[in-house]
């Protein structure tokens, strides 16, 4: 379920005049809906209670005295839905045909209930676009080729991967390189998902703060990687300067439960940082976590020949740079020229990501 909050807008009465006036730069202006007050709004109404009226009345009244004009403004208390989704009232067609949407911004496309949906019960209580009422209308003529391509519209080559995981188009993926230096993360081979519902990319924490460190970008400071790199830092290096095994390292010196992988490359679970949080004695140890993903920074380092003083330096830096519990950082975007290439390696073959690719 979600989490709603309110929150308190001041519309001009003109805006119920009209549901949309265009200004003089061209730019059109749709008007919001006061929609009537239903049983939950009744419950959402109760919740606007004393805190939030009062901070509410003082931005009111500030406000108002800023403004000469607010004294014939009318107060609409809206349903925000985690602040995401807004409704407004549009018009399609010739003649015009009206639906209430939500104003996505992340996304290009305008969908709306067709006329020939007759069996979706969401499509029951909401208007739908009969086309064949509009003068206008014109079929768009568009088509999907499966298992090819249309060299009409497309110029290059694919690239096939089988897929291991069916329901999820999940297929195995080569290394991950950072201004085309190995991570060392999927040295060993890991798993990822294609979702082609989304345009973001997701990866395990360990190679996101090594992205992170390599774009300047800002992240969270983990007291608990720090404490790890601090007390168990040297080891880890002497060990992997001795040729240890890199996944049994963290076991060795106390950290992990297992004597093995669990996140270091181990298939999906470590990409999308999953099912590895446990360990066969029940939760899984606090630092071990941390050390696995120690244990794959400073193997980056040591491939590059890096001196230890630069490799200590280093993973103590990743620390300050993890990813937040949202999964948010930010990067100065002025330095964009500056900043690496992310490469991931699929069926063999080296797919670039420039930086104005990877950032939003």
């Amino acid at each position: 379920m979600g989490v709603h909050s309110v929150t308190s807008l001041v519309v001009s009465f003109l805006l119920f005049f009209s549901a949309s006036s265009e200004s003089n730069d061209g730019t059109l202006r749709v008007g919001l809906k006061k929609l009537k007050l239903d049983p939950n709004n009744r419950r959402l109404a109760t919740r606007f209670g004393s805190k939030q009226e009062k901070a509410f009345r003082s931005s009111l009244k500030e406000f108002r005295s800023n403004d000469k004009n607010a004294g014939d403004a009318d107060i609409v208390a809206l349903k925000n839905y985690l602040d995401a989704q807004y409704y407004g009232e549009i018009a399609i067609g010739t003649p015009p045909q009206k639906f209430t949407v939500i104003f996505d911004t992340g996304s290009s496309n305008l969908w709306v209930p067709s006329g020939k949906c007759y069996f979706s019960l969401s499509c029951f209580f909401h208007s739908k676009y009969k086309f064949s009422r509009s003068s206008t209308y014109k079929e768009s003529g568009g088509e999907l080729v499966f298992g090819g391509v249309d060299p009409k519209h497309f110029k290059g080559e694919h690239t096939y991967v089988p897929v291991t995981r069916r329901g999820y188009w999940q297929f195995d993926m080569g290394e991950v390189l950072i201004a085309g230096k190995s991570t060392g993360y999927c040295e060993n081979g890991c798993s990822a998902i294609a979702d082609s519902g989304t345009s973001l990319l997701a990866g395990p924490t360990a190679v996101i703060a090594m992205i992170n460190k390599a774009i300047g970008a800002s992240g969270v400071v983990s007291q608990q990687c720090k404490t790890v790199v601090d007390q168990y830092g040297q080891s880890i290096l002497d060990l992997l300067l001795a040729k240890a095994q890199p996944k049994h390292i963290c076991s060795q010196i106390g950290l992990c439960t297992f004597d093995g992988t669990h996140g270091v490359s181990m298939g999906i679970e470590s990409v999308v940082d999953k099912e590895s949080t446990k360990s066969s004695s029940g939760l899984r140890d606090a630092g071990c976590a941390p050390c696995e993903m120690a244990v794959v920074w400073i193997q980056s380092q040591l491939m590059q020949n890096m001196t230890q003083k630069r490799v200590v330096n280093y993973i103590n830096d990743i620390c300050e740079r993890m990813p937040s519990p949202n999964g948010e950082s930010a990067v100065d975007c002025s330095q964009l020229s500056k900043m690496p290439t992310v490469s991931f390696t699929i069926g063999g073959k080296v797919f670039d990501l420039a930086p104005e690719e990877v950032l939003v």
